[in-house]
């Protein structure tokens, strides 16, 4: 893959369209900048098999380890994830290293599995696991239990952005990827409208704590959640994605626990032009029918570029010189294969608080851009920021509690 290509551009803007012919347009658009030759019936599903773990009651969601059928790897020996085997071939300390490269040597076909003697098998894990921090935005740089090595294409370390969600969509017994989105309060979402617009709440399940997709044998377990309610903005824009902001309610929190909590929003007004942030997801790494899903939540750090200097950018695309940006975005980006891609609409981008060791609000939704990893062509976000109003107006009405978003 791309050294560093992430994620999602869902969409391209229409607005050097005229509102008649917006669809349509953006439709052509599309087709002919990302030649995708995908199936068109909607440019935010993607079915990926097993590029994402199947939906799971939120009761099944423990790790199981008391009662789990471990492969067998020699006389007396079982693979089991490393935290629960104490023979000291692993460092105890809460210091331990993971290399997520497989080895094809190895005997236990995840690179999460140790190979164990029976006898040292713990049911229990052997990595102390940090208290949860107080507070919102709280990121966790050295990963929550383990550390991994050999993360050659901008991996995180499992646990590093406890606010990340994978947004999926029940269809039968088969479940599809549909965007990403962060969690601000125990039971609230934010993403992007265009992610979600027209999806009926019971059809959606949110996943927090997700790391590896191919696997659930991480050391916290992921949860999953049902969706009471979908609100998205009502001066969206599903043509040039105006006002790109959705909320909702889920049917119950979620668990706090140390991969699983929530970001913090910026105030209105809140400026980040040239701070270096964070965008993050689980989205292709290159537009079109070779781009891969990417299996382990990925990171790609990006400055965040002035709005004259984005629109001044854009307008040299096919955009065009009449392209306008639109007061309700904010531009990321414009390095050479960094970016997000395709896949990851309503994606969190997310700025330091200043003063603060690894605290982080999220100032941007990823939203849409002109091609994926180009220098100098930045991607577009919703401005978190300009539609704090909004959102606050929105969580009122449920009654959640600002503590949970505010720094």
């Amino acid at each position: 893959m791309s050294n560093m290509i992430l994620f999602n551009c869902l969409v391209i803007c229409a607005c050097i369209f005229t509102s008649g012919a917006q669809d349509s347009s953006l439709k052509d658009l599309i087709n002919d900048i990302f030649k995708t030759d995908e199936t068109p019936s909607s440019t935010t599903q993607a079915p990926i098999g097993s590029s994402v773990a199947p939906v799971v009651n939120p009761k099944d969601s423990g790790s199981g380890s008391g009662s789990a059928q471990y492969q067998s790897c020699g006389d007396q020996k079982e693979c089991v994830p490393r935290w629960l085997c104490a023979n000291g071939t692993i460092n105890t300390s809460g210091e331990g290293t993971i290399d997520i490269r497989i080895d094809s040597g190895s005997e236990c076909k995840n690179y999460l599995d140790l190979c164990c003697d029976i006898p040292n098998k713990r049911p229990d894990p052997i990595f102390p696991i940090s208290e949860i921090p107080e507070g919102c935005g709280y990121k966790n740089s050295n990963g929550v239990g383990f550390k991994i090595t050999g993360a050659e294409n901008q991996e995180t370390e499992f646990g590093e952005f406890p606010w990340m969600l994978a947004i999926l969509r029940e269809d039968g017994q088969r479940s599809f990827y549909e965007c990403g989105g962060a969690l601000i309060a125990p039971n609230v979402v934010l993403t992007a409208a265009h992610c979600v617009r027209n999806k009926q709440p019971s059809s959606i399940v949110v996943r927090a704590g997700e790391w590896d997709t191919q696997t659930t044998n991480e050391i916290i377990p992921h949860e999953d959640r049902y969706v009471k309610n979908i609100v998205y903005h009502e001066q969206f824009n599903k043509g040039a994605l105006y006002n790109d902001v959705a909320v909702m309610l889920l049917e119950s929190p979620f668990t706090s626990q140390m991969n699983i909590q929530p970001v913090c929003l910026p105030n209105l007004g809140d400026n980040f032009d040239f701070e270096r942030c964070y965008a993050t997801g689980w989205g292709k790494n290159k537009f079109g029918k070779d781009g891969e899903y990417q299996v382990i939540l990925k990171k790609v750090d990006m400055p965040v570029v002035p709005e004259e200097q984005c629109q001044t950018n854009l307008r040299e695309t096919r955009l065009g010189r009449h392209f306008n940006l639109h007061d309700s975005f904010i531009c990321a980006g414009g390095e050479k294969d960094k970016d997000t891609c395709k896949g990851d609409g309503g994606s969190p981008l997310v700025c330091p608080i200043k003063g603060q060791k690894d605290r982080f609000k999220s100032a941007g939704i990823v939203a849409w851009g002109v091609g994926c990893g180009e220098e100098n062509i930045p991607g577009v976000y919703a401005s978190v920021a300009k539609l704090r109003p909004w959102i606050d107006a929105k969580l009122k009405i449920w009654g959640i509690d600002p503590k949970y978003y505010t720094p």
